[in-house]
């Protein structure tokens, strides 16, 4: 019997002083800033850990909240390294058409389950058969699933051929924006705050009467006001306009927009 595939991370310390690891050829750093600790990374870095730069690496792929975070977060990414070995996806050639152009390169994580790259976009394709042991609530027709959000409902679909990590965040993706399909495949409602575009429909619900925020700048003549164009509903593709005058030590977006007060905020 082959023994399990391993993999190590090291741990260290960066010249600007920043908590680093290093995971097979990838390098990962802790940086700080006003939220935590932002996990950059980098591919291939040459030279030691002790003289990596913060400017060696790019992107955020996590948030933290302190060196435990950090450590936790690492450990994540070896085990998820460690599954991938085991699952032993295959890379092959040949080009396919696809909705998002031609793809250059195809991974294969099971008959029937592909994933397709192209230049700009792509996403899974499942065969007729596959497609067709999808749960109801989460088949596309035609089998294409994008990579941006829908690759989770393969995720959810068949989670025996994605990792654990994978599958946290697949979880989390079909929670924020297929909530109908999360429910029905759970067979609960979400609570607010488990969902984004399920608390973006709680509030859109709550104000549809209310004047809520499309657009803002500071106000010329007013140094402390903000200038606010509302519409009811915070509706976008019609509807009346109004304009509000918003103390700016007040204006501060809400995730899904600022409600106006009519009572405290003046019309222009």
């Amino acid at each position: 019997m082959n023994p399990a595939p391993s993999v190590a991370a090291t741990y260290g310390r960066t010249a600007d002083g920043d908590l680093a690891a290093l995971v097979d050829d990838t390098a990962y750093a802790a940086i700080p800033g006003p939220r935590g600790l932002r996990i950059a990374n980098a591919w291939r870095l040459s030279k030691p850990m002790s003289e990596w730069r913060r400017d060696d690496f790019h992107g955020a792929i996590a948030m933290v909240a302190d060196a435990v975070g950090f450590h936790d977060h690492i450990a994540e990414l070896v085990q998820h390294r460690e599954e991938l070995l085991r699952l032993d996806r295959k890379r092959c050639g040949g080009r396919r058409s696809t909705p998002w152009g031609q793809s250059q390169s195809n991974e294969i994580y099971a008959d029937g389950v592909v994933f397709h790259s192209t230049a700009s976009h792509g996403g899974f394709k499942l065969d007729r058969a596959r497609n067709a042991k999808m749960p109801a609530a989460l088949r596309v027709a035609g089998g294409w699933y994008e990579e941006d959000a829908e690759w989770s409902k393969v995720a959810a679909g068949f989670p025996h051929l994605f990792t654990a990590y994978e599958r946290r965040h697949a979880e989390k993706t079909l929670r924020d924006y297929y909530p109908n399909c999360w429910e029905a495949i759970h067979g609960r409602f979400l609570k607010p705050g488990e969902s984004v575009e399920n608390d973006r429909r709680l509030f859109h619900q709550k104000h549809r009467q209310d004047w809520v925020v499309v657009s803002a700048i500071h106000s010329k003549d007013h140094p402390d006001m903000t200038d606010c164009i509302a519409r009811l509903g915070g509706r976008r593709d019609h509807g009346h306009e109004r304009r509000f005058l918003v103390p700016s030590r007040e204006y501060v977006v809400g995730r899904f927009g600022f409600v106006i007060d009519e009572v405290r905020h003046k019309e222009v």
